[in-house]
């Protein structure tokens, strides 16, 4: 008896925290995004280039690994993870630094946003680094991923990924 009372508590509790909630359901989109991806990315209104991404839930479905431009000297690696009540990201830059970033707990249903909240190899916001991220899900077959990089405690570029999943 006491045993389904615990249980039951801590339900209840897990409903009662709306912050963990939305953390969860935006997890499981980027769990959702496992496969092979193909897209292009460019900075402003420069020339599109061609990569292939993958996404990889490892950690027995703790975390997932997006790497991007795999295969090329660009390659980078995201890991994406709940920390609490809170979706977080550690983005792994050919900058040679890895910011984390935190989402924002305002967005809608298809599109989560992240920013900064520390880094390694990175002394202060002045350094190089990137500093947010949105991603927009269009349906279960694309996403779009816009990237600020900061310089000098300021924005000094944007990067913007449009993935399609590659088809069997």
């Amino acid at each position: 008896m006491v045993v389904a009372v615990v249980a039951t508590s801590a339900t209840a509790l897990k409903m009662l925290d709306p912050a963990a909630e939305q953390a969860r359901a935006r997890f499981e989109k980027f769990k959702a995004l496992a496969g092979e991806w193909t897209g292009t990315s460019g900075h402003g209104d420069g020339p599109k280039q061609e990569s292939t991404f993958r996404y990889a839930v490892t950690a027995g479905g703790s975390a997932v690994i997006e790497t991007l431009f795999v295969g090329t000297p660009k390659e980078m690696v995201t890991v994406f993870h709940l920390d609490g009540n809170k979706l977080v990201l550690t983005h792994y830059c050919m900058l040679a630094n890895q910011p984390r970033m935190t989402a924002n707990p305002d967005g809608t249903a298809t599109t989560v946003s992240f920013e900064y909240s520390g880094g390694s190899n990175i002394k202060s916001k002045n350094d190089p680094h990137m500093h947010a991220a949105t991603y927009t899900f269009d349906g279960n077959d694309r996403v779009r991923s816009t990237w600020a990089m900061y310089e000098k405690g300021k924005e000094s570029q944007k990067v913007t990924l449009e993935l399609r999943r590659k088809k069997s």
